[in-house]
């Protein structure tokens, strides 16, 4: 049993004191509730235990942060008496608090649902989010408690030799130090690795659902510059879709084409410079220079480039197009970010350096429309490294970008400096001459300037958590939180200190769950704002209507 600590009695940091365990509860219990309310993407029982366990874990160790703060100070603390009565109201209360949520747990995960015309959740929800919260937290309870031990016995050891409060503080920081080490140097660098390594040979592997192109005058077939074995899956995927004149036809009437498409997978070449280099040969060979659109695209991490941008631009434009990317990673989007995030930049600069180089030795009547093009990481490296103010004196027509992660350069600056009218998830800047940003409903009309010589268009869904991540979220309230909000966040959702950080964060993983919202941008949405940005010949409400319908009678893209 603990004894009474008074203002002058040395703690003894080798004893585990009730404070911690009762408050640590107390806290663990309302991040625990907060964790449960609507967030941005609807969770599976698996998804939402995972994530109400971890916030467990953090609220239990702020719970824990106060106490040691409170000892460190000398403050008083209670005696035997005190200690079993506030511990077990503190106890009581927990559990009546985490009760409260679980009771509430489906309805709260419905109101995400709802906004997304989903289905309401099976009534075994908050038992199976419950088991799943309670498991998890209790490993990371136990992780976190062998930190403490390895502080209080460094620091007690560093007590013996060194004055006052300086070892114990000094143990602290010796613990965060070595666990750093362990889960950064060994966990994380060695699975960041691995993940790699699968990747690379994942998609290197063939899906027999592609077949390799007989036309010589497509990349990949036999009289191409870039053999069909080096194009990794994402590019064979992107090739092997190719809409055939017609298909466009069908649509398009007499004189569709063939759209060029041209990938250079990562293997092709050993640099970023080797791979935009041989992307060009084959882009000039192919006839891509001889269409009437060229876009640029950066890929997402994996390399993957949705057809549900590039088939639709092709039919839009009668299949008179080019277009032509580079991979710089295997890994997704986020783990592509955490490891080698210049890998993209340097691609995306390297492309566009080779490719508009080229643009403008052509004559000046003869160029293709120059546009770039990127989806969310492909986003960020894109206008990263899009040299605007080199390029003034013969611009391309513009560029559109969907899924903009937060830091993403030049979407930051737009809802920073956005007209203050306008909400953060679908802002204004300026008098739309040259940026407008435009989700589901498609507003990229309604500026009140006409477009200038450049456009820029961003399509953003106001559910996408990699676009509406701020680490500021942690302790100060979203922009996009405040009213209006976006049709797809629910009015429901709420902002807690620390909680609402980690809801979006894990969001972020399950981003691509709902076709149409979060981070799968589909069809439908990029038809408009390609219209918006490319003004396609004889366009027509009627005539997007109808190519809507052909795209969304097809199959999702993966």
């Amino acid at each position: 049993m603990s004894e009474t600590v008074d203002a002058g009695e040395a703690p003894d940091w080798r004893r585990r004191h009730w404070v911690p365990t009762g408050l640590g509860i107390l806290f663990a219990a309302i991040f625990f509730v907060a964790s449960l309310t609507p967030s941005l993407i609807p969770r599976d029982p698996v998804m939402q235990g995972a994530l109400s366990g971890i916030s467990a874990a953090v609220g239990y160790g702020v719970g824990s942060l106060l106490v040691w703060v409170w000892r460190i100070m000398l403050l008083p603390l209670p005696g035997p008496s005190g200690e079993r009565a506030v511990r077990s109201l503190l106890v009581l209360v927990a559990l009546g608090l985490c009760g409260w949520g679980l009771w509430n747990a489906a309805e709260w995960q419905n109101a995400t649902r709802a906004v997304m015309q989903l289905e309401p959740v099976s009534t075994a929800h908050p038992i199976l989010v419950g088991g799943i919260a309670l498991a998890i937290f209790l490993v990371l309870w136990a992780a976190g408690s062998g930190f403490m031990l390895l502080a209080r016995r460094t620091g007690g050891a560093l007590g013996r030799v060194l004055p006052g409060r300086v070892g114990p503080v000094l143990g602290v920081l010796v613990a965060v130090f070595v666990s750093w080490t362990v889960v950064n140097g060994v966990l994380v660098r060695k699975g960041l690795a691995l993940a790699d390594d699968a990747f690379a040979a994942g998609e290197q592997v063939f899906d027999p659902a592609t077949e390799q192109p007989m036309d010589p005058m497509m990349t990949g077939s036999a009289a191409s510059l870039i053999g069909w074995d080096e194009l990794g899956n994402r590019g064979r995927d992107f090739i092997s879709r190719t809409p055939s004149a017609e298909e466009i036809a069908d649509y398009w009437g007499e004189g569709a084409k063939r759209p060029v498409r041209v990938y250079v997978g990562r293997v092709s070449a050993d640099t970023a410079r080797e791979r935009a280099e041989l992307a060009l040969e084959e882009l000039i060979r192919t006839g891509g220079f001889e269409r009437e659109l060229l876009i640029i695209t950066t890929p997402v991490g994996t390399g993957w480039m949705d057809p549900g941008a590039h088939d639709t631009i092709d039919f839009m434009w009668g299949g008179d197009t080019a277009q032509v990317g580079a991979q710089y990673s295997y890994l997704t989007s986020v783990l592509s970010i955490l490891t080698n995030v210049e890998y993209g930049l340097d691609q995306a600069r390297a492309l566009f350096d080779v490719i508009y180089g080229h643009w403008l030795t052509l004559p000046e009547e003869e160029r293709p429309h120059l546009y770039i093009h990127g989806l969310s990481q492909g986003a960020l490296n894109s206008q990263a490294e899009f040299p605007l103010f080199d390029v003034l004196d013969a611009p391309p027509k513009g560029a559109m970008w969907a899924g903009s992660p937060f830091v993403s350069p030049l979407w930051s600056y737009v809802r920073s400096n956005r007209n203050p009218d306008s909400p953060a998830w679908r802002p204004t800047f300026g008098n739309g001459s040259m940026i407008r940003v435009t989700n589901q409903a498609n507003t990229l009309d309604s500026a009140p300037a006409p477009w200038g010589p450049i456009r820029f268009v961003f399509l953003s869904y106001g559910s996408d958590p990699i676009v509406n991540f701020d680490f500021a979220t942690l302790w100060r309230r979203p922009a996009w939180l405040e009213e209006p909000r976006a049709p797809d966040v629910s009015p429901e959702m709420r902002w807690f200190p620390l909680v609402t950080a980690f809801q979006v964060g894990l969001d972020m993983t399950i981003a691509l769950a709902i076709e149409g919202y979060g981070h799968f941008y589909v069809a439908e949405d990029y038809i408009d704002a390609w219209a918006a940005l490319t003004d396609p010949p004889g366009w027509s409400e009627a005539r997007a209507e109808e190519l809507k319908a052909i795209f969304e009678a097809r199959p999702p893209p993966w």
